[in-house]
């Protein structure tokens, strides 16, 4: 199969983010309730997956004026998706770890440049949280979070009945009830406080980028070349109503990724 060149150059913050300095990637994990059958996982990935963004078969290439463009290639399938084998007949403890040791791993592992940066891997052994888990390792010049978990979130069905599209709550109706009731004088002021709020965070990030050094803290020991050394990924659940919770006690915006 052949695919005529994207023209579509290559954004500004996808050069950056998969530049020789610096490479950032987006790993997003899918649980599932029940033991995972992976015989149509090519069909999937390459009548699904595939269509939803161009991006997912196109390389990063530079032509003779030195631009980045999204060049369409041919895929093979059998390079971007991977079925790990743990020992049989462990514990849920034990898979655990190896779930984490293995997201640890995959994490450091760059994307090669000659074919698209994406990999898909399917955990077949069960853990403390599921049956199964699908991990996905997107690079981040292939979107952001947002319209990168919508590509995702839009490949899959709902149980109880298929040909109507994935919906969530929505707080619409409850949002809208509760703007009517507050009047414009109270508005004002939070209008106010939310403008300095941004002006205050966006000058102490400059500040900080550029001046000012974070105190050494247990997360950020501020050594030399730290992000150099070997990292861990570590999980941890919140429920709904727990971010809701945090929402209300500290009267803040959550980042449309968690919901």
């Amino acid at each position: 199969m052949e695919f005529e060149e994207v023209s579509e150059p290559v954004s500004p913050t996808s050069q950056y983010f998969n530049s020789s300095v610096l490479s950032l990637s987006i790993l997003a994990v899918l649980e599932f309730e029940v033991p995972l059958d992976d015989s149509q996982t090519m069909s999937l990935i390459q009548n699904v997956f595939l269509p939803i963004n161009p991006r997912f078969s196109s390389i990063m290439v530079t032509n003779d004026n030195g631009q980045k463009k999204w060049k369409r290639v041919e895929i093979n399938l059998n390079d971007h998706v991977r079925v790990p084998s743990f020992p049989p007949g462990m514990s849920l403890e034990f898979y655990d770890k190896c779930l984490s040791d293995y997201l640890t791993n995959i994490a450091m592992d760059q994307f090669p440049q000659s074919r698209p940066l994406w990999e898909i891997h399917i955990i077949k052994h069960p853990t403390s949280n599921a049956a199964g888990n699908v991990i996905f390792k997107l690079h981040h010049a292939l979107g952001d979070g947002y319209s990168l978990m919508g590509a995702l979130l839009s490949c899959l069905q709902r149980a109880d009945n298929p040909s109507l599209p994935l919906t969530f709550p929505s707080s619409q109706s409850s949002s809208k009830s509760r703007q009517n009731s507050v009047s414009i004088f109270r508005s004002v002021p939070r209008l106010l406080t939310a403008m300095f709020n941004t002006i205050s965070d966006f000058g102490w990030s400059i500040l900080k980028s550029s001046v000012v050094k974070d105190d050494r803290t247990p997360i950020r020991s501020g050594d030399d070349g730290v992000e150099f050394r070997p990292s861990n990924i570590a999980t941890m659940t919140f429920s709904l109503d727990h971010i809701k919770q945090i929402k209300a006690n500290h009267d803040v915006v959550i980042h449309p990724l968690f919901l």
